[in-house]
């Protein structure tokens, strides 16, 4: 349980801060972030690209505008706060919602990495984290998902 709440309220924060990065350099074009090491290590310019809402791929889809073309880190706070609160609820209902959506932040992440690595050709320190985090957690629900199997079949 601690390990969790340590992820879920890590990736929080760091959610939390990409928000204020996008929209302090929505305000100021000319902001740099504490994270911003060099032209290739920039989470600014990562997070403002087209990339850092939506996962890239709502905005060709829907449009810029649209309500479902939320910023990454808006979907990660609502991700983290899911998973440390259904943590708490024992069954294999919660189990099931948890691993499925880690399995879904997974690869949600391996896109982005893609993306970074090979699209945008930059390193972004608090993105690697939060896939970092996302793997984490699905270890633990992976975990999870197998002892309450376990015992089912016990």
């Amino acid at each position: 349980m601690a390990a969790r709440a340590v992820l879920c309220l890590a990736g929080a924060a760091l959610s939390l801060y990409a928000l204020h990065v996008e929209r302090a350099r929505a305000r100021d074009p000319g902001y740099r972030a504490a994270c911003d090491l060099g032209p290739a290590v920039s989470c600014t310019r990562v997070f403002a690209s087209r990339w850092g809402r939506g996962l890239g791929l709502v905005e060709p889809l829907l449009g810029a505008d649209s309500a479902a073309n939320a910023p990454n880190g808006a979907i990660g706070g609502l991700f983290y706060l899911l998973q440390g609160l259904l943590g708490a609820v024992p069954g294999r209902g919660a189990a099931a919602v948890l691993l499925g959506t880690s399995v879904a932040s997974v690869v949600a992440s391996l896109w982005l990495a893609g993306v970074l690595a090979f699209g945008l050709r930059d390193f972004c320190l608090v993105c690697i984290t939060t896939y970092l985090l996302n793997g984490g957690l699905l270890a633990l629900n992976w975990r999870r998902w197998r002892r309450l199997r376990r015992l089912k079949t016990a």
